[in-house]
Order: C-alpha cells, then sequence, then structure tokens
C-alpha cells in the first residue's frame, strides 16, 4: 500500500501540472474586434448609456517602476440606425485603465452629417497600438469592453400610413442593461472600410465628426 502511495503522489502531481497547463492556455482569447448598439439615445427623459473599456494589460512589457508601457488605443467607430458613419474617435488607454464615454456627450455630440440627434445605431471598437483610427494597421489583443442599454417599457408606433419616415414615439420608464462587448472577426476588408470611412468622414466633416474622449479617470 505505500508504494502504491508513492507512485500515486507524481502521477498525480503530473496530473494537475498538465491540467494547470492545459486550463491556462485556453483562458483568455486573442480578439481585436467588438461590436454593440446604442439605444434611446438624446431621448427626452431617457438616462444615458455608457460605453467602458478596460486595457487588460496584455501588450505590457516588464519596465522599471513608474515607466508607462503597453498602452493602446480603442479605436471607436458610431453609425446610426441607416448604416451610416457619423462620428469616429481613437481614445487612449493606458495598461490597467479604464475608459468610460457617454453615448450622448461624447459618442454622438459631435458627428460630421449635420442631420439631427442619433437616437440608435452600432458601435465597432477595434483594439489598436495606434492613436490614428483612420490607419489601416494590424490591431492587437489587450481591449475589453462593455455596454449599458436604455431599454424602453412602453413603445407607440406610428398608425399605418402615417408615412415611412415617422419613427416610433418611446416612452419610459426606463430599464438599463448592460453588457459584454460581442467579439467579431476583423477581416481586412472590414478594416480597411472602417479607416476608409472615418478618413473621408473627419476630412468632409472640417472639424465635425470626431468623439471626445474623456479622461481615463472621469466616469459617467
Amino acid at each position: 500500500m505505500k508504494k502504491l502511495g508513492l507512485l500515486l503522489l507524481p502521477m498525480l502531481a503530473i496530473a494537475l501540472m498538465l491540467g494547470g497547463n492545459a486550463f491556462a492556455q485556453n483562458v483568455g482569447d486573442n480578439s481585436v474586434y467588438f461590436v454593440t448598439y446604442y439605444s434611446n439615445a438624446n431621448t427626452s427623459g431617457a438616462p444615458d448609456g455608457t460605453l467602458r473599456i478596460i486595457n487588460d494589460g496584455d501588450q505590457a512589457t516588464t519596465a522599471v517602476e513608474g515607466v508607462e508601457n503597453g498602452t493602446l488605443w480603442a479605436h471607436i467607430y458610431i453609425f446610426d440606425d441607416s448604416q451610416e458613419l457619423r462620428s469616429c474617435c481613437a481614445c487612449q488607454i493606458t495598461a490597467d485603465g479604464l475608459l468610460s464615454e457617454s453615448v450622448n456627450k461624447q459618442l454622438t455630440s459631435n458627428e460630421f452629417t449635420g442631420r439631427g440627434e442619433m437616437t440608435r445605431g452600432v458601435i465597432k471598437v477595434v483594439s489598436s497600438p495606434s492613436p490614428d483610427p483612420t490607419c489601416n494597421i494590424d490591431p492587437v489583443p489587450g481591449l475589453r469592453g462593455w455596454m449599458t442599454h436604455i431599454q424602453a417599457t412602453t413603445t407607440t408606433f406610428p398608425a399605418p400610413g402615417a408615412g415611412s419616415s415617422v419613427n416610433a414615439v418611446e416612452k419610459g420608464p426606463w430599464f438599463v442593461t448592460e453588457t459584454l462587448l460581442a467579439d467579431s472577426n476583423l477581416t481586412g476588408l472590414e478594416a480597411s472600410n472602417l479607416a476608409t470611412l472615418c478618413s473621408y468622414g473627419l476630412t468632409i466633416g472640417s472639424g465635425y465628426g470626431t468623439c471626445p474622449c474623456t479622461p481615463e479617470d472621469y466616469d459617467f
């Protein structure tokens, strides 16, 4: 019995080591592209939505204490519900940092088309080592994000025949939910399209279209 016990202990230790390594290798992922939506933005009586992104330190390197490294930029592209890009920006997030962006005050406040307030649409985020959202570069992993969503409890639709351009009238009270940004596949074509659309929009917008980035230590 003693000999059997002595044999089992090394085998158990090896199994734990192998299992631990396998577990460590399967934790996390290398996602660089995320999507989400916003709803009921810039709506009277509705609370503001918030996009929160952290830098998980994946790109951090060994450095002297106090020397900043591993900084990434969240390339953010905001579309309306007509699939048109309305604003874009690159917000800096240092390693282990937290960025909070208001949907009403930041992401949709400076759109470049001049077509009025944005109430719903899609937000795309690329994890990038570059501060330029108009440049089609190779992204790197390291960002993770969450989004709060503003849900109306009652909705009154326009009567039939009222016109296809009439929007539904949504009323509170409101529910606020929060979800992880959805991982997506970033193709070379998609990366190029996002950079090109952002570049054209900012150029034509003549100062409009850049979503202002709040400091990392400011929250909504």
